[in-house]
């Protein structure tokens, strides 16, 4: 169903009706409802552009539903760490997420051996950034004599269980289960008003490739998809698979994104080599999209870009520590930031005990960026914070941590200028927010309530209706 007439929907404040037609915004206002046409009454609720997730990670995001959480807020101390993993399901490999040192320091295999000996286990850190591998599990993936450069080794040369950066490495020394089944992911983002995601994993296996675009092709995933980890070489979906050609309404339903580098602070890498990455995806026709956590990694870029210049379209990912004395750099080389406050929300109170005070007023900046004239978008990184956007844009306007201490008053944002921020095109992550008119793309969504009252209190329960080329891809029940 493309064609339906909204009725009775708030509209940049005014109510109206609304026709959409071949998955096209036909009308809005003035607009009678044309014999058998469906009509959906939105009862004054406002009517939004879909929400564009700017940063996540569908795989993981599916694999996080049959992995046990091993941090916060489930898991505080080391014996609930122990309860937890003693009480997976199954009898066979155990997949840990969202692990942090709070709960039990800084683990290698012989300190998670002590948590759990009886069944092989990996761990992720819950940046995403690292997996601990306990004895059973460093045996069944030949950890000792591995050359990969993430596999972390103490002093004598032993390997220490940590893994750093390598997920494509332990990847293909695991079990080969198949890549996991995102339709839950795509509904659960369909049922937050979400339209559009960015995924932003790096360096796509052709496997992984082809099951995002399968999953977009068969609706599994019903969003519009950009991909940032597509290898450089394929400048266009069709180059890497037909499915790919797929169409969400009237616009192709997936596209290739910018170009995912990771600077990793685990590894800084030689700027020799990083400039030429760089110059290599610009020579391609694509900008890149720079993961920088760490105040080092955001000045080695910067450094970079300084040799290299900049292409529209290049973007910072995170943006987690940004030093006052770089605004006016992203501004002039028109770099967008891409970042995430909803990690304060998630935690911030973390933030306030471990991160250097001297640091704190540069952490995800929001509103220092807008005022400097640097694009911002927000996202969610999810799995590794919150997936809603709802939460997000709160967490954006109240920057307060889960115990109730707020991080960075200085840089929190307005309702609209958050929500704005949701509203941007995926291939113009910075750029103005779209807005319900004639000939825009129907991706939709209607809330049960008008704006001011979700500026005011956010939150996905409000969604009613999601929309996506005309079509309902969501119904609340």
């Amino acid at each position: 169903m493309t064609d339906m007439l909204i009725r009775d929907a708030e509209v940049s404040g005014a109510r109206t009706d609304v026709l959409v037609r071949d998955g096209i915004v036909a009308a809005v206002g003035g607009s009678p409802a044309v014999a058998g046409m469906p009509v959906l009454d939105a009862r004054g609720g406002a009517l939004l552009p879909g929400l564009h997730d700017h940063h996540l990670h569908l795989h993981a995001m599916a694999a996080e539903a049959d992995s046990v959480r091993c941090g916060p807020p489930r898991v505080h101390t080391g014996r609930e760490l122990a309860t937890a993993l003693a009480t997976a399901p199954g009898s066979g490999w155990i997949r840990g997420v969202g692990y942090v040192e709070t709960v039990a320091g800084l683990l290698d295999s012989t300190t998670l051996d002590a948590l759990c000996r009886e069944r092989p286990v990996r761990m992720q850190h819950r940046s995403g950034a690292m997996w601990i591998l306990n004895s059973a599990a460093a045996g069944l993936v030949d950890l000792a004599s591995a050359t990969e450069p993430g596999v972390e080794r103490d002093e004598r040369g032993r390997a220490t269980g940590r893994i750093w950066r390598a997920d494509t490495w332990l990847r293909s020394r695991l079990p080969d289960t198949g890549p996991p089944d995102t339709a839950a992911v795509g509904q659960q983002l369909a049922a937050y008003g979400i339209t559009g995601i960015t995924d932003a994993t790096p360096d796509l296996t052709p496997d992984s490739l082809a099951n995002l675009i399968g999953a977009v092709a068969s609706g599994a995933i019903p969003q519009r998809v950009q991909l940032l980890g597509v290898p450089l070489g394929h400048t266009g979906i069709p180059a890497i698979g037909a499915a790919g050609t797929a169409l969400r309404g009237s616009e192709p339903a997936v596209t290739v994104g910018p170009y995912k580098i990771v600077i990793a602070d685990s590894d800084l890498p030689d700027l020799v080599d990083l400039e030429e990455t760089v110059r290599r995806a610009h020579e391609s026709g694509r900008p890149v999209a720079v993961h920088c956590v760490s105040r080092e990694a955001l000045l080695i870029l910067l450094a970079v870009f300084d040799a290299t210049g900049t292409i529209a379209g290049d973007r910072i990912e995170h943006g987690a520590l940004v030093p006052a004395e770089s605004l006016d750099s992203l501004r002039r080389f028109g770099l967008t930031v891409v970042t995430q406050p909803g990690f304060l929300a998630d935690r911030g109170d973390d933030y306030l005990h471990r991160v250097d005070p001297r640091d704190l007023p540069d952490l995800y900046r929001c509103r220092s960026l807008c005022e400097a004239g640097v694009s911002l978008a927000l996202s969610s990184d999810a799995p590794y914070g919150p997936a809603d956007p709802w939460q997000v844009i709160a967490a954006a306007t109240e920057r307060r941590a889960p115990d109730g201490s707020v991080v960075g008053a200085a840089e929190t944002l307005s309702a609209t200028a958050a929500l704005d921020r949701y509203l941007a095109p995926l291939d113009d992550p910075g750029g103005p927010a779209r807005t319900v008119t004639v000939g825009a793309t129907a991706d939709l969504v209607l809330l049960d309530r008008p704006i001011a009252q979700m500026y005011a209190q956010p939150s996905s329960a409000a969604v009613r209706y999601t929309l996506i080329g005309g079509t309902v891809v969501y119904e609340r029940p």
